[in-house]
């Protein structure tokens, strides 16, 4: 995933999707909040707290193959100790065999604990 240069803030939105393309688990929940909250694209419902997006990756690991995600328009503003991160991801995946293409206007919401930023929101909804 190729980007150009980048604030801390949108740096850390680029690495989030490097770990979702290459479905680190471990990797991507420990950028998250205890309390983190993110979309099921599946279910169409909300994914709240660590267990459930842990078990929500862990289930996609085995259902999708071959994730790519590229960020443009990338944007990061904070405001003390929370942060927001927004962009459009466009990703392609192999899901039951078959090539999906997707665009989600996407925006992350970070919150600083303990001196680092951690996600605690993830809204990510393909159009």
């Amino acid at each position: 995933m190729a980007h150009q240069t980048a604030t801390s803030l949108e740096q850390l939105a680029y690495r989030l999707f490097e770990l979702i393309d290459a479905m680190d688990v471990a990797g991507m929940t420990a950028m998250m909040t205890d309390d983190v909250q993110g979309v099921d694209e599946l279910s169409r419902g909300w994914l709240r707290g660590h267990a459930a997006v842990e078990d929500y990756f862990e289930r996609m690991r085995g259902l999708i193959d071959g994730l790519r995600s590229q960020l443009r328009d990338v944007r990061g503003s904070e405001w003390g100790d929370a942060a927001v991160v927004t962009c459009v991801v466009d990703q392609t995946y192999m899901l039951d065999g078959r090539h999906q293409r997707i665009t989600a206007p996407t925006s992350m919401t970070f919150r600083r604990e303990h001196g680092e930023w951690k996600l605690a929101l993830l809204h990510s909804v393909p159009i």
